[in-house]
């Protein structure tokens, strides 16, 4: 049953690519309307910015401030309302929505029109020991977390002279051989390998750098021979590359691998694979056989009316490749989110939507410094050039104008100077000192005779 009131209520679930995306075309789209008050938009997400996720492996190695790689959601979005919470549930066919606020109690929100725009979270597995030790690769916390953690191996390997303790430091294990593991991998070796001529006691051979993969290939999105030639060039790095290989275990750091090798490890980053938001089974939307939302070409959720989706956690048709769906990647979410945007428009205005086509470009991929991958319209670039392709092209992506004039900035800043390779893992417990030094005025001082 539809809520009637003087204006449409537009209620945004997700703040990520396809949530600010199609809120920042909507607002433009329907800017009379937002200011004349007959439409409102909503958006609702936990963080109050949506992270460039493509640049976090930068970010991770230094060669971007990490305020640099997310937009800030209020300033992008000022025509709208940004609400810092959760969705626990929803039911559309009421047209309303339980968010859980960052502070507070539950709010009840109702809307006219909804975009699920929930985008997904790791997929993990029920391994012994992941849970507690290991770390994902898709939040700008993870990534700087990634970055102190590394140097900060480094720094327990050069001050000890405990063998096995400088080995586990210096072992570092990436699971998963996609996009986010091989450029988390390839960038945190790079930045490793840079760091090391500061130190006196650890040396590049001394590190060790593990990459599991299930399957027989990585990098599948640039295709077979890219994707080999992709792992020689991580091999010739000194990278040992295992594949249709699993991790087993991981308990206290004790790796376990399905060939039979265990060793212990400093680092575990799990970056296998993700799945759509959970949220989603909190709702009463059509969901597929892997929990995401049942869209049509239309983007309009199968079944329901005035429901939109695309991006992670929606399975998309694909046009161009009958009986697929879309990849859920960054080049099909933002193109997704301006047909969405103009499909909300459309409705509106009762005009007719249009499906959404795209033949897929191709894939790109950095490997540190001045090495990258690429397979773009069947042509197929390695090395410096693919390296150049890779930035080009994401500068290009990164919303803002703002931001792009400062990842432009950090990138040349870089070519002049050196690399920081300073840990800040202090950043994670701020309050250490202060409460290790607040427990000692506590205890209580003995008199001296």
């Amino acid at each position: 049953m539809a809520r009637t009131s003087q204006s449409t209520d537009i209620l945004v679930v997700g703040g990520g690519y396809v949530g600010m995306y199609t809120a920042l075309r909507l607002q433009k789209k329907l800017r009379s309307e937002l200011r004349q008050g007959g439409v409102k938009i909503t958006v609702v997400d936990p963080q109050s910015y949506m992270t460039y996720q493509p640049f976090l492996p930068e970010a991770a190695a230094g060669n971007l401030s990490p305020r640099h790689v997310v937009a800030p959601l209020r300033r992008v979005l000022d025509k709208c309302t940004v609400l810092n919470a959760r969705v626990t549930e929803l039911d559309h066919s009421e047209r309303w929505a339980i968010i859980q606020p960052i502070a507070g109690s539950p709010q009840r929100i109702s809307y006219d029109y909804l975009v699920m725009a929930a985008g997904s979270v790791s997929r993990t597995l029920p391994i012994p020991g992941l849970a507690e030790y290991g770390i994902g690769f898709k939040t700008i916390g993870e990534a700087i977390y990634l970055r102190n953690h590394v140097l900060a191996q480094l720094d327990i390997a050069e001050s000890t002279n405990d063998e096995e303790i400088r080995r586990k430091a210096l072992t570092f294990v990436f699971v998963g051989g996609g996009f986010a593991g091989i450029e988390a991998l390839a960038e945190l070796e790079d930045m490793a390998r840079s760091a090391t001529k500061y130190f006196r006691n650890v040396r590049i051979q001394d590190m060790r750098w593990v990459l599991v993969e299930a399957s027989d290939r990585i990098l599948p999105e640039v295709g077979p021979e890219m994707g080999k030639w992709t792992a020689e060039q991580l091999r010739g790095r000194g990278i040992d590359v295992k594949m249709k290989t699993f991790l087993q275990s991981a308990v206290g750091g004790e790796i376990g691998l399905s060939d039979g090798s265990n060793f212990e490890a400093g680092t575990l980053v799990w970056t296998a694979g993700v799945k759509a938001s959970p949220v989603l089974q909190s709702t009463d939307l059509p969901l597929d056989e892997r929990g995401r939302l049942k869209a049509t070409e239309y983007l309009t959720v199968e079944g329901v009316v005035h429901a939109y989706t695309a991006g992670d956690n929606a399975a998309v048709p694909d046009l161009t490749n009958e009986g697929q769906f879309c990849a859920p990647n960054a080049q099909h979410a933002v193109r997704q989110s301006k047909v969405l945007a103009d499909n909300i428009v459309a409705s509106l205005r009762g005009k007719t939507l249009k499906p959404y086509v795209h033949n897929y470009v191709g894939s790109v991929a950095g490997l540190g410094l001045y090495k990258g991958v690429a397979h773009v319209y069947g042509i197929k670039v390695k090395g410096v050039a693919a390296w150049f392709m890779h930035r080009s092209y994401h500068l290009s992506r990164v919303p803002t104008f703002n931001r792009k004039v400062r990842v432009l900035a950090d990138w040349t800043l870089a070519l002049i100077f050196k690399r920081e390779v300073i840990s800040l893992g202090g950043m994670e417990q701020p309050r250490a000192e202060f409460e290790l030094a607040a427990a000692t005025d506590a205890k209580p001082k003995v008199a001296a005779r």
